[in-house]
């Protein structure tokens, strides 16, 4: 006889956040996920393009001293950076002050850790306007993990993260030569596009990935501030 029950996800944590009802479940591995408005996030059974957010700065750029991760999730860009000695500050900018405290609580193992890294300073914020807000070139890399991409949003708010100003504004703190890496679930050539007229140069990393049988393609774009 098969338990249904041991096969249901626990759910951890629940609550009305800044974009609506969040949750945070735990299911047999322990797999933990991240659930928006009853909308999939993401889980740590399948992490390998949130790493590779990381690896991706951390391979490109000689001396990613300074780092700015828009989007928390459940850790694992966050805990990827900090596995190199090299980056000497990384800024997470999360909108969801329940997720940062969820993770400090330790309710999904290792990431309250991660958050508790004397090189980690973490800013509850909108990043467009935390973007909007500074003038001056201070990091080496910003990355954008903050929705499943502009083809498939979870918050309709969060399509302009994606538009001209946003990404403007997210060049605009870069250091020459400073990388901006997006994260999406599916192609998105007007991103793209974007990205090549207010950044620079920019090139499209299409990862496969596995899930519950089935490949699927993640996509991250990348971008290059003009030296």
């Amino acid at each position: 006889m098969v338990d249904d029950d041991a096969d249901r996800p626990e759910v951890l944590a629940r609550a009305d956040g800044v974009l609506g009802e969040v949750v945070l479940r735990r299911r047999p591995g322990p797999i933990y996920e991240l659930i928006l408005n009853g909308v999939f996030l993401m889980d740590t059974q399948e992490t390998t393009t949130e790493r590779l957010l990381a690896e991706t700065v951390l391979t490109r750029l000689a001396d990613p001293r300074r780092v700015l991760v828009a989007g928390l999730g459940l850790g694992c860009t966050l805990a990827a950076l900090l596995a190199d000695p090299r980056p000497r500050r990384v800024e997470v900018v999360e909108i969801e002050p329940l997720l940062v405290e969820w993770l400090r609580a330790g309710l999904v193992p290792g990431a309250g850790t991660a958050l508790a890294d004397p090189r980690v300073r973490v800013t509850v914020a909108d990043v467009r306007e935390l973007l909007r807000d500074l003038n001056d070139q201070r990091y080496d890399a910003v990355v954008l993990d903050v929705d499943n991409g502009p083809m498939f949003l979870v918050h309709d708010r969060n399509a302009a993260v994606y538009e001209p100003a946003t990404l403007r504004d997210a060049a605009g703190t870069l250091r020459p030569g400073g990388l901006l890496v997006v994260w999406s679930s599916g192609p998105a050539p007007e991103l793209h596009a974007t990205m090549s007229a207010q950044v620079g140069p920019t090139e499209q990393l299409v990862r496969r990935v596995e899930r519950e049988g089935r490949e699927l393609d993640y996509y991250l774009y990348l971008a290059t501030r003009a030296r």
